[in-house]
């Protein structure tokens, strides 16, 4: 059974001011680079048969600073939640002009539904299982990677506010006997 690892890409000027991040084309900050190279301590790429990365360039240069550029894939499918008209906002501004708004239960007014977004992230779970890899590796994003998880252990999508994930973290999902497993969460 492959394990697969979920990256977050390292911080960006507005990851670090909480606003909702997905078409725009943020590159990382200095701390933000500073957190991919750490990644290198962590992480050797000789361990993964698989390396699958957004298009998103903050997800790409994470991988490629964490120095997995040399087989780095881009995975459409891993592009983070299409959050439309929330663009650019922080949670705090989309509950002023919606009360009590919440991803995993609202969505995004323009964007993505949840149907949608886990669509897409039940097709990189296969692709991961279906590759016969040991180890496989996704740089990505805060709630496609939480989708990616919840796909990956068939979770309700409403479980993603459970699994908060830092920026530049690591987690690992695998297998506990015959059930798909978190083996390490945002480590």
């Amino acid at each position: 059974m492959t394990e697969l690892y979920l990256v977050r890409h390292g911080q960006t000027e507005w990851s670090r001011t909480g606003r909702h991040t997905s078409i725009t084309d943020l590159d990382l900050t200095e701390t933000g680079v500073a957190q991919a190279e750490a990644l290198r301590t962590r992480l050797n790429p000789a361990d993964f048969q698989l390396v699958l990365s957004s298009p998103r360039l903050r997800a790409r240069r994470t991988a490629e600073l964490a120095g997995f550029g040399d087989h780095l894939e881009v995975e459409e499918d891993l592009a983070e939640w299409y959050y439309g008209d929330f663009e650019g906002l922080t949670s705090d501004q989309i509950r002023q002009q919606h009360p009590g708004w919440r991803i995993w239960f609202n969505g995004c007014r323009g964007g993505e539904s949840a149907d949608q977004v886990r669509a897409r992230l039940t097709r990189v779970v296969a692709r991961v299982r279906a590759s016969g890899a040991e180890r496989a590796i996704c740089f990505a994003h805060g709630h496609s990677l939480r989708v990616l998880a919840l796909s990956w252990l068939d979770f309700p999508l409403i479980f993603g506010q459970s699994f908060p994930l830092e920026v530049a973290s690591v987690s690992v999902l695998g297998r506990e006997k015959e059930s798909p497993a978190v083996i390490r969460w945002n480590s």
